[in-house]
Protein backbone atom coordinates (compact mmCIF):
# COMPACT_ATOMS: atom_id res chain seq x y z
CA UNK A 1 0.00 0.00 0.00
CA UNK A 2 1.35 3.46 -0.92
CA UNK A 3 0.52 6.81 0.61
CA UNK A 4 1.62 10.11 -0.96
CA UNK A 5 2.03 11.65 2.48
CA UNK A 6 4.64 9.07 3.48
CA UNK A 7 7.69 11.16 2.61
CA UNK A 8 10.29 8.66 3.85
CA UNK A 9 9.70 4.92 4.29
CA UNK A 10 11.99 1.92 4.22
CA UNK A 11 12.90 2.06 0.52
CA UNK A 12 16.12 4.06 1.04
CA UNK A 13 17.30 2.50 4.33
CA UNK A 14 16.85 5.87 5.98
CA UNK A 15 17.08 6.57 9.70
CA UNK A 16 13.37 7.10 10.40
CA UNK A 17 9.96 7.29 8.76
CA UNK A 18 8.54 10.72 7.93
CA UNK A 19 4.82 11.36 7.38
CA UNK A 20 3.41 14.67 6.13
CA UNK A 21 0.65 15.98 8.41
CA UNK A 22 0.18 19.39 6.77
CA UNK A 23 2.02 21.71 4.42
CA UNK A 24 4.31 22.89 7.22
CA UNK A 25 4.40 19.89 9.58
CA UNK A 26 5.64 16.32 9.24
CA UNK A 27 5.89 13.57 11.83
CA UNK A 28 9.17 11.66 12.29
CA UNK A 29 8.80 8.17 13.78
CA UNK A 30 11.63 5.89 14.90
CA UNK A 31 12.37 3.09 17.36
CA UNK A 32 15.58 1.58 18.72
CA UNK A 33 16.45 -0.91 21.44
CA UNK A 34 19.54 -2.93 22.39
CA UNK A 35 21.15 -4.84 25.30
CA UNK A 36 23.64 -3.21 27.70
CA UNK A 37 26.94 -1.95 26.28
CA UNK A 38 28.26 -0.74 29.65
CA UNK A 39 27.94 -2.05 33.21
CA UNK A 40 26.45 1.05 34.86
CA UNK A 41 22.63 0.97 34.43
CA UNK A 42 22.25 4.77 34.44
CA UNK A 43 24.88 5.15 31.71
CA UNK A 44 23.25 2.33 29.76
CA UNK A 45 19.93 4.17 29.87
CA UNK A 46 21.56 7.41 28.72
CA UNK A 47 23.32 5.70 25.82
CA UNK A 48 20.27 3.77 24.62
CA UNK A 49 18.12 6.89 24.72
CA UNK A 50 20.72 9.06 22.95
CA UNK A 51 20.98 6.40 20.25
CA UNK A 52 17.22 6.33 19.68
CA UNK A 53 16.85 10.12 19.69
CA UNK A 54 19.65 10.45 17.14
CA UNK A 55 17.49 9.21 14.26
CA UNK A 56 15.23 12.26 14.60
CA UNK A 57 18.21 14.62 14.53
CA UNK A 58 19.51 12.83 11.44
CA UNK A 59 16.27 13.66 9.61
CA UNK A 60 16.64 17.36 10.45
CA UNK A 61 13.90 17.22 13.07
CA UNK A 62 13.26 17.85 16.75
CA UNK A 63 12.26 14.98 19.08
CA UNK A 64 9.10 15.67 21.09
CA UNK A 65 7.60 12.45 22.47
CA UNK A 66 9.24 9.22 23.61
CA UNK A 67 7.96 5.91 24.94
CA UNK A 68 10.14 3.51 26.93
CA UNK A 69 10.68 0.00 25.61
CA UNK A 70 12.11 -2.24 28.32
CA UNK A 71 12.85 -5.95 28.58
CA UNK A 72 13.88 -7.10 32.07
CA UNK A 73 14.83 -10.43 33.64
CA UNK A 74 12.69 -11.51 36.58
CA UNK A 75 15.72 -11.43 38.89
CA UNK A 76 16.95 -7.95 37.91
CA UNK A 77 17.06 -5.69 40.95
CA UNK A 78 14.38 -3.00 40.93
CA UNK A 79 16.99 -0.34 41.63
CA UNK A 80 18.87 -1.27 38.46
CA UNK A 81 15.69 -1.05 36.41
CA UNK A 82 14.97 2.39 37.86
CA UNK A 83 18.50 3.56 37.05
CA UNK A 84 18.10 2.50 33.41
CA UNK A 85 14.88 4.47 33.16
CA UNK A 86 16.43 7.46 34.92
CA UNK A 87 19.23 7.44 32.36
CA UNK A 88 16.71 7.49 29.53
CA UNK A 89 14.78 10.29 31.21
CA UNK A 90 17.98 12.30 31.61
CA UNK A 91 18.67 12.25 27.86
CA UNK A 92 15.07 12.95 26.90
CA UNK A 93 14.95 15.91 29.27
CA UNK A 94 18.07 17.37 27.66
CA UNK A 95 16.56 16.79 24.21
CA UNK A 96 13.34 18.56 25.21
CA UNK A 97 11.32 15.40 24.62
CA UNK A 98 8.61 14.09 26.94
CA UNK A 99 8.50 10.44 28.02
CA UNK A 100 4.79 9.69 27.93
CA UNK A 101 4.55 5.94 28.52
CA UNK A 102 6.03 2.72 27.31
CA UNK A 103 5.93 -1.05 27.42
CA UNK A 104 7.75 -3.64 29.52
CA UNK A 105 8.11 -7.39 29.04
CA UNK A 106 10.11 -10.10 30.77
CA UNK A 107 13.21 -11.37 29.01
CA UNK A 108 16.37 -13.27 29.90
CA UNK A 109 18.59 -10.29 29.04
CA UNK A 110 17.95 -6.61 29.76
CA UNK A 111 17.13 -4.51 26.72
CA UNK A 112 16.17 -0.86 26.63
CA UNK A 113 15.34 1.77 24.06
CA UNK A 114 12.77 4.29 22.95
CA UNK A 115 10.07 4.80 20.38
CA UNK A 116 10.49 8.46 19.46
CA UNK A 117 8.24 10.92 17.65
CA UNK A 118 9.58 14.20 16.34
CA UNK A 119 8.56 17.05 14.09
CA UNK A 120 10.08 18.64 11.01
CA UNK A 121 9.03 20.99 8.24
CA UNK A 122 8.24 18.63 5.31
CA UNK A 123 10.20 20.93 2.98
CA UNK A 124 13.29 20.56 5.17
CA UNK A 125 13.46 16.79 5.68
CA UNK A 126 17.03 15.51 5.40
CA UNK A 127 17.47 12.07 3.85
CA UNK A 128 20.48 9.79 3.49
CA UNK A 129 20.10 9.49 -0.28
CA UNK A 130 20.61 13.02 -1.60
CA UNK A 131 24.41 13.39 -1.59
CA UNK A 132 25.65 15.47 -4.54
CA UNK A 133 29.00 15.37 -6.39
CA UNK A 134 31.25 18.02 -4.85
CA UNK A 135 29.93 17.46 -1.32
CA UNK A 136 32.27 16.89 1.59
CA UNK A 137 31.34 14.49 4.38
CA UNK A 138 31.56 15.80 7.95
CA UNK A 139 31.50 13.41 10.93
CA UNK A 140 30.56 14.83 14.34
CA UNK A 141 31.73 12.11 16.76
CA UNK A 142 34.92 10.12 17.10
CA UNK A 143 34.96 6.47 16.02
CA UNK A 144 35.74 3.24 17.83
CA UNK A 145 32.85 2.55 20.18
CA UNK A 146 32.38 -1.09 19.15
CA UNK A 147 36.08 -1.87 19.49
CA UNK A 148 36.35 -0.10 22.84
CA UNK A 149 33.18 -1.71 24.24
CA UNK A 150 34.69 -5.08 23.33
CA UNK A 151 37.99 -4.10 24.98
CA UNK A 152 36.20 -2.88 28.12
CA UNK A 153 34.70 -6.30 28.67
CA UNK A 154 38.22 -7.70 28.92
CA UNK A 155 39.45 -4.74 31.02
CA UNK A 156 42.01 -3.81 28.37
CA UNK A 157 41.60 -0.03 28.29
CA UNK A 158 42.30 2.72 30.80
CA UNK A 159 39.68 4.27 33.03
CA UNK A 160 40.06 7.50 31.10
CA UNK A 161 39.43 5.77 27.76
CA UNK A 162 36.40 3.95 29.20
CA UNK A 163 34.99 7.26 30.44
CA UNK A 164 35.61 8.91 27.06
CA UNK A 165 33.76 6.24 25.08
CA UNK A 166 30.87 6.19 27.57
CA UNK A 167 30.42 9.95 27.42
CA UNK A 168 30.67 9.95 23.63
CA UNK A 169 27.90 7.36 23.35
CA UNK A 170 25.73 9.20 25.89
CA UNK A 171 26.12 12.59 24.16
CA UNK A 172 23.12 13.74 22.15
CA UNK A 173 23.52 14.81 18.53
CA UNK A 174 21.34 17.79 19.42
CA UNK A 175 24.08 20.44 19.26
CA UNK A 176 25.36 19.17 15.91
CA UNK A 177 21.84 19.05 14.48
CA UNK A 178 20.95 22.56 15.64
CA UNK A 179 24.07 23.95 13.95
CA UNK A 180 23.71 21.78 10.85
CA UNK A 181 20.21 22.96 9.93
CA UNK A 182 21.47 26.53 9.49
CA UNK A 183 23.45 25.44 6.42
CA UNK A 184 22.50 24.10 2.95
CA UNK A 185 23.00 20.45 3.88
CA UNK A 186 22.15 17.93 1.15
CA UNK A 187 22.05 14.65 3.05
CA UNK A 188 22.55 13.23 6.56
CA UNK A 189 22.67 9.93 8.39
CA UNK A 190 23.84 8.90 11.83
CA UNK A 191 26.66 6.41 12.13
CA UNK A 192 25.50 3.37 14.10
CA UNK A 193 25.52 -0.39 13.58
CA UNK A 194 26.82 -0.48 10.00
CA UNK A 195 29.85 1.63 10.89
CA UNK A 196 31.22 4.60 8.98
CA UNK A 197 31.87 2.51 5.88
CA UNK A 198 28.42 0.92 5.90
CA UNK A 199 26.46 4.11 6.38
CA UNK A 200 28.63 5.87 3.77
CA UNK A 201 27.85 2.98 1.42
CA UNK A 202 24.11 3.43 1.98
CA UNK A 203 24.45 7.15 1.25
CA UNK A 204 26.54 6.58 -1.90
CA UNK A 205 24.34 3.80 -3.24
CA UNK A 206 21.10 5.68 -2.61
CA UNK A 207 22.47 8.91 -4.09
CA UNK A 208 24.16 7.40 -7.14
CA UNK A 209 27.57 8.87 -6.27
CA UNK A 210 30.99 7.57 -5.26
CA UNK A 211 32.13 8.53 -1.78
CA UNK A 212 35.83 8.48 -0.93
CA UNK A 213 36.70 8.05 2.75
CA UNK A 214 40.07 9.42 3.83
CA UNK A 215 41.47 7.02 6.42
CA UNK A 216 43.98 9.64 7.60
CA UNK A 217 41.28 12.12 8.61
CA UNK A 218 39.21 9.95 10.96
CA UNK A 219 38.54 11.27 14.48
CA UNK A 220 39.28 8.41 16.89
CA UNK A 221 38.36 7.77 20.50
CA UNK A 222 41.27 7.25 22.92
CA UNK A 223 42.89 3.81 22.52
CA UNK A 224 40.61 2.83 19.62
CA UNK A 225 43.53 2.60 17.20
CA UNK A 226 45.66 0.71 19.73
CA UNK A 227 42.92 -1.86 20.33
CA UNK A 228 42.30 -2.24 16.59
CA UNK A 229 46.00 -2.91 16.05
CA UNK A 230 45.76 -5.64 18.71
CA UNK A 231 42.88 -7.25 16.83
CA UNK A 232 40.19 -6.43 19.41
CA UNK A 233 37.48 -6.26 16.79
CA UNK A 234 33.77 -7.08 17.41
CA UNK A 235 32.17 -9.69 15.19
CA UNK A 236 29.81 -7.08 13.76
CA UNK A 237 32.75 -5.34 12.09
CA UNK A 238 33.55 -8.48 10.11
CA UNK A 239 29.90 -8.78 9.14
CA UNK A 240 29.92 -5.18 7.93
CA UNK A 241 33.10 -5.78 5.93
CA UNK A 242 31.59 -8.87 4.26
CA UNK A 243 28.40 -6.97 3.41
CA UNK A 244 30.14 -3.94 1.92
CA UNK A 245 33.07 -5.72 0.24
CA UNK A 246 31.33 -5.94 -3.15
CA UNK A 247 30.66 -2.20 -3.10
CA UNK A 248 33.96 -0.85 -1.78
CA UNK A 249 37.48 -0.43 -3.14
CA UNK A 250 40.37 -0.17 -0.66
CA UNK A 251 43.57 1.46 -1.89
CA UNK A 252 46.67 -0.66 -1.35
CA UNK A 253 48.63 0.37 1.69
CA UNK A 254 45.66 1.60 3.75
CA UNK A 255 46.25 0.78 7.42
CA UNK A 256 44.26 -2.37 8.31
CA UNK A 257 43.54 -1.05 11.82
CA UNK A 258 41.96 2.08 10.33
CA UNK A 259 39.80 0.11 7.92
CA UNK A 260 38.67 -2.09 10.81
CA UNK A 261 37.63 1.09 12.62
CA UNK A 262 35.64 2.19 9.55
CA UNK A 263 33.70 -1.08 9.60
CA UNK A 264 33.34 -1.05 13.41
CA UNK A 265 29.65 -0.98 14.43
CA UNK A 266 29.04 2.21 16.39
CA UNK A 267 26.67 2.71 19.28
CA UNK A 268 25.14 6.20 19.36
CA UNK A 269 27.65 7.53 16.83
CA UNK A 270 27.80 10.96 15.27
CA UNK A 271 26.01 12.56 12.36
CA UNK A 272 27.52 12.14 8.90
CA UNK A 273 26.68 15.31 6.96
CA UNK A 274 26.98 15.82 3.20
CA UNK A 275 27.25 19.47 2.19
CA UNK A 276 28.88 21.47 -0.63
CA UNK A 277 32.56 21.98 0.15
CA UNK A 278 32.55 25.78 0.49
CA UNK A 279 29.61 25.75 2.90
CA UNK A 280 31.01 22.65 4.57
CA UNK A 281 34.16 24.50 5.58
CA UNK A 282 32.00 27.16 7.26
CA UNK A 283 29.85 24.51 8.95
CA UNK A 284 32.93 22.72 10.23
CA UNK A 285 34.31 25.89 11.81
CA UNK A 286 31.07 26.46 13.71
CA UNK A 287 30.76 22.82 14.72
CA UNK A 288 34.29 22.81 16.14
CA UNK A 289 33.41 25.61 18.57
CA UNK A 290 31.31 23.13 20.56
CA UNK A 291 32.31 19.78 19.01
CA UNK A 292 36.12 19.78 18.64
CA UNK A 293 36.28 16.28 17.13
CA UNK A 294 34.09 17.21 14.14
CA UNK A 295 36.07 16.43 10.98
CA UNK A 296 35.80 16.23 7.20
CA UNK A 297 36.28 12.51 6.55
CA UNK A 298 35.51 12.20 2.84
CA UNK A 299 34.00 13.64 -0.31
CA UNK A 300 31.55 12.71 -3.06
CA UNK A 301 32.05 12.57 -6.82
CA UNK A 302 30.10 11.46 -9.85
CA UNK A 303 29.70 7.68 -9.71
CA UNK A 304 32.79 5.92 -11.04
CA UNK A 305 33.49 2.33 -10.18
CA UNK A 306 32.18 1.18 -6.81
CA UNK A 307 30.11 3.35 -4.45
CA UNK A 308 32.87 3.52 -1.80
CA UNK A 309 36.61 4.16 -2.10
CA UNK A 310 38.78 3.90 1.01
CA UNK A 311 42.14 5.58 0.72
Amino acid sequence: MSDPDLLVGFDTSDDAAVYKVSDDLALIQTVDIFPPVVDDPFDYGRIAAANALSDVYAMGGTPKLAMNILCIPEDLEQEMTLEILKGGYDRCKEAGAVICGGHTIKDEEPKYGLCVSGFVDPKKVLKNSEVKPGDVLILTKALGTGILNTAMKADLISREAAKAVTESMATLNKAAAEIMVKYPVHSVTDVTGFGLAGHSYEMAKGSGVTITIDSGSLPLLPQAYEMAQMGIIPSGAYGNRDWISCGATEDTGVDLALTDIMYDPQTSGGLLIAIPEKEGRKLLLELKESIPVASIVGYAEERHGKPIIIK
